[in-house]
């Protein structure tokens, strides 16, 4: 038997068993009866299964993607995605890339208002970030959906 046909050996509480049997939920709520939520429309395969076997890197990742594609659904052709920090005068940068180092950091590529190259490293219990609508570079003629390509790219991870 390979380490690969190997039985998985871990020992979880029974805590942990029935926390791992439960599939991920999420709710939300709006003054606007109308208004377009997240929870309303399908989640996507990755989110709808158990976390059982994610890191935390990875399943905040996951999560990551879902907020920004959702976002970026709702802005016109003349803005952006881009993310501000709490409790930092780093200012807003645009996002051009995101991943994560298990178990638990992220990290935010892009670059900020002056057009210097940033990457944000963070631990996932420190995460708190604020998605931000910025208007596009005037040189391109559409904004760039970062939201769409991350979430193909969890789609083709997934299989």
């Amino acid at each position: 038997m390979t380490k690969r046909d190997a039985p998985d050996m871990t020992i979880d509480t029974s805590a942990e068993h029935l926390e791992n049997t439960f599939l991920p939920m999420m709710n939300e709520v709006h003054t606007d009866p109308d208004a377009d939520c997240l929870s309303h429309g399908n989640m996507p395969p990755a989110l709808s299964e158990s976390t059982k076997g994610k890191c935390p890197a990875q399943w905040a990742y996951e999560r990551v993607i879902m907020y920004i594609q959702h976002f970026e659904d709702q802005l016109d052709n003349d803005h952006e995605v881009g993310i501000g920090l709490a409790g930092s005068n780093t200012g807003v940068i645009r996002i051009e890339g995101l991943g994560y180092f298990e178990p638990d950091i992220i990290t935010f590529y892009g670059t900020n208002d002056d057009g210097a190259k940033t990457q944000l490293v963070q631990h996932v219990s420190q995460l708190n970030v604020t998605l931000i609508a910025s208007p596009k570079q005037v040189d391109q003629p559409q904004p760039t959906r970062i939201g769409f390509q991350l979430a193909a790219a969890l789609e083709r991870d997934k299989k």
